[in-house]
C-alpha cells in the first residue's frame, strides 16, 4: 500500500442520468486500498434534487464544495461529468488538481444522451425517450440495463435540465479545450466506443490519454480490474 503522503483522496462522479452505484466494483480493486476513494450521487442522480435549475454550473459547485470538505485532489468523471469535473476543478479554492476523464465529452459529438434532452418539451418526454432507445441494446447488454435501470431512477426534471444544459455548452464552448485548460487531464478510453470527431480532436491534441481495448463505455462496471490498473498509472 501507499504511505500516506502518496494517498490520494479520489472523488468519483457518473455521467449522464446515472449515480454513483456505477462505481461500485472498483471497491474490490486495489485503486480502493492504494487511495480513498469516494462515489459521490450528484444532486437528482442519487442525492436529493437541487432547489435551483440543474445545470453543470450548479452540480459543478456541489462537487467543488464536496472537494474542498473532503480534501479530495482527484476526480474520476464519466462522460458528460468530465464538463462537470472541468468546471469544478476551476471554481476558487477548490483542490482538485487530477481529472481522470472516462470518454468525457470532448467534442459535441460525445454528448448523446444528454444531448438528446433537449429535443423534447418536458421532463417525462425525455424519460421516456431514453428508456426506449435503451430498451433494444438492453436485450442482449447487460451493461445497458443497468444504465436504463438507473436512469429510470433519476429526477426527471433534473435529467432534462442537465441535457439541455449540456447541449448548450457544447454550442458555445468546446468541452475538451475546457478540460485540458482546467487540470491535470488523463483521458481514458476504448476508441471503438467514441465517435469520428473525438478521435480526431483527440489525434491533434497532447491530452494524455490510457487505452482500454476491447472495454465498454462504462469499464468502472464491466472492467473495474483493467480501469483500476489505469487510473494507478494515471496517478503515477
Amino acid at each position: 500500500m501507499n504511505n500516506k503522503s502518496q494517498r490520494h483522496t479520489i472523488l468519483a462522479i457518473a455521467g449522464f442520468g446515472d449515480n454513483a452505484s456505477m462505481y461500485d466494483g472498483l471497491a474490490g480493486t486495489a485503486l480502493a486500498q492504494d487511495h480513498k476513494l469516494i462515489p459521490l450521487d450528484l444532486p437528482g442522480f442519487g442525492a436529493p434534487p437541487l432547489a435551483e435549475e440543474t445545470s453543470l454550473a450548479a452540480l459543478a459547485g456541489f462537487v467543488a464544495q464536496k472537494a474542498r470538505e473532503t480534501s479530495a485532489d482527484t476526480i474520476i468523471a464519466h462522460s458528460v461529468a468530465s464538463i462537470i469535473a472541468s468546471l469544478a476543478a476551476r471554481t476558487p479554492d477548490c483542490p482538485l488538481e487530477n481529472i481522470i476523464s472516462l470518454e468525457g465529452n470532448l467534442t459535441a459529438e460525445d454528448a448523446y444522451f444528454s444531448g438528446l434532452a433537449a429535443d423534447y418539451d418536458s421532463p417525462e418526454e425525455v424519460q421516456v425517450a431514453i428508456a426506449a432507445k435503451l430498451d433494444g441494446l438492453a436485450q442482449t447488454r447487460p451493461v445497458i440495463a443497468r444504465y436504463r435501470d438507473e436512469v429510470a431512477k433519476a429526477d426527471p426534471d433534473a435529467l432534462w435540465q442537465l441535457g439541455c444544459d449540456a447541449k448548450a455548452f457544447s454550442k458555445h464552448n468546446h468541452p475538451g479545450d475546457a478540460l485540458m485548460a482546467s487540470a491535470d487531464v488523463t483521458y481514458v478510453y476504448n476508441p471503438d466506443n467514441c465517435p469520428t470527431a473525438t478521435l480526431d480532436w483527440l489525434d491533434k491534441s497532447d491530452m494524455k490519454r490510457i487505452l482500454l481495448k476491447g472495454a465498454s463505455h462504462w469499464p468502472s462496471v464491466t472492467e473495474p480490474e483493467m480501469l483500476a490498473e489505469a487510473i494507478e498509472r494515471a496517478l503515477g
